[in-house]
This record gives structure tokens, sequence and C-alpha cells, in this order.
């Protein structure tokens, strides 16, 4: 039975499109120009900036008197309210699954927050186990984190594959683990040199299908 790792956050599900709509609420409740959405957006790096970090960049730039605290509740549980789990994506996880994959979740975050959004989603019942990177004490690329995915679904991580839009995270951090990839490219163009993807895709639809090809 093959381990299929996945990545959570614009994965498996649409953080990024989850932020952009906290981000352009905001922007209107404060009277900010609809240009800035692009300046919050990059600041957040698709979730790659801390929450405590993006609060500071606005409160300073908007010379808000809200509580850093305050913003970064707010958008931590906006989130969480506004990410979906596809039910497409569900049935390809349960096809993956039925077809003798066993799907493991390796994510980067705060333990609370990605478990809540797991459960919340529902997308914890198509799953054989998850890795947070807090709990676990070691973030992606660490091969260690691969490994630790793994023990916890009792199997070798021998003939694994990782499926996940980072470069750096979740294809760099195959790449060191020594297993197979699929990138999801979101539009991106690949410009690594030091390492690539077997396989790239649109989506991870498309993504589990390429990796149940390869049996």
């Amino acid at each position: 039975m093959p381990l299929l790792l996945l990545s959570l956050d614009d994965t498996l599900l649409d953080r990024a499109g989850a932020f952009r709509a906290w981000a352009a609420d905001l922007l209107g409740r404060i009277g900010a120009p609809e240009y800035d959405l692009d300046w919050l957006l990059d600041v957040d790096a698709d979730g790659m900036t801390s929450a405590w970090d993006v609060a500071e960049a606005v409160r300073e730039r908007y010379g808000l008197r809200i509580a850093a605290i305050d913003l970064v509740e707010e958008l931590r549980g906006a989130i969480i309210n506004r990410v979906r789990f596809d039910p497409l994506t569900a049935c390809a996880l349960a096809i993956a699954e039925d077809s003798g994959w066993v799907p493991v979740v390796v994510t980067n975050g705060e333990t609370r927050q990605q478990e809540e959004k797991l459960r919340k989603t529902g997308l914890d019942r198509y799953l054989a186990d998850w890795v947070i990177s807090e709990e676990a004490g070691v973030r992606k690329p660490n091969p260690r984190i691969f490994a630790i995915a793994a023990e916890r679904a009792r199997m070798r991580l021998g003939g694994a594959w990782m499926i996940g839009d980072s470069p750096e995270a979740d294809i760099g951090g195959a790449a060191g683990a020594g297993i197979r990839s699929v990138w999801l490219h979101r539009g991106r163009r690949w410009s690594e040199r030091r390492y690539a993807p077997t396989r790239t895709a649109e989506g991870v639809i498309a993504a589990i299908a390429q990796v149940m090809a390869s049996r």
C-alpha cells in the first residue's frame, strides 16, 4: 500500500481564496483603495508570512488602532470560516484510498489552526493521518517531517508521492526525502534548478490521477 502525502493549504484547501476574500473585505471596511489588495497578498505570501507579521504590516500601513492580537484572531477566524473543501477533491481522495493509497497530510503551520481546518471542512474523514509542523517540531522542507508522516501511517517512506504547491517546502522537501512529487503550478512556471518535480499538474485532482496512474 503506497503512501500519498499531500500539502494542506492551496493543495487540498483553497487558503489563498479565503485570504483574498478576507483581505478584500478588510480593505473595504477601512476605506483602503482596491489596488492595495495586491500589496496585502504580497505581504501574506501565500501564508508563508506569520499572521502576526501580516497584522503588524496592516496596522502600520493604515495607522489602525486595533490591537494586533484582535487582527490576528480576526484573520485566523476568517480563514477557517471561509476555506472550503471541494467535494470533487473528496471523491478523488476516496478513489485513491479505495485503490490502496494511504493519504496523509503534511503541513507547516500552527496545530490548532490547521487541525480546525481539517475538522471543520470534513477533510479529516478522508485522511489516514496528518502531521503539522508545530506539533512535530520540524517544518517542510526538512526531510524528517516526511519520515514522521510515514511513521504515523506505519509505512515505509520509499515508494511515496508528495503533492503540493510550494516549490521549496513540498517539492524541495520531497527531493530531500528521496520521494517522487507532483507540483501544483497554479499558473506559475518552474524556475528552481536544484531540483524538479516528477510531474506537474494544474490542481490536486489531476495530481492524484497522475499518481494513481504511476502504479
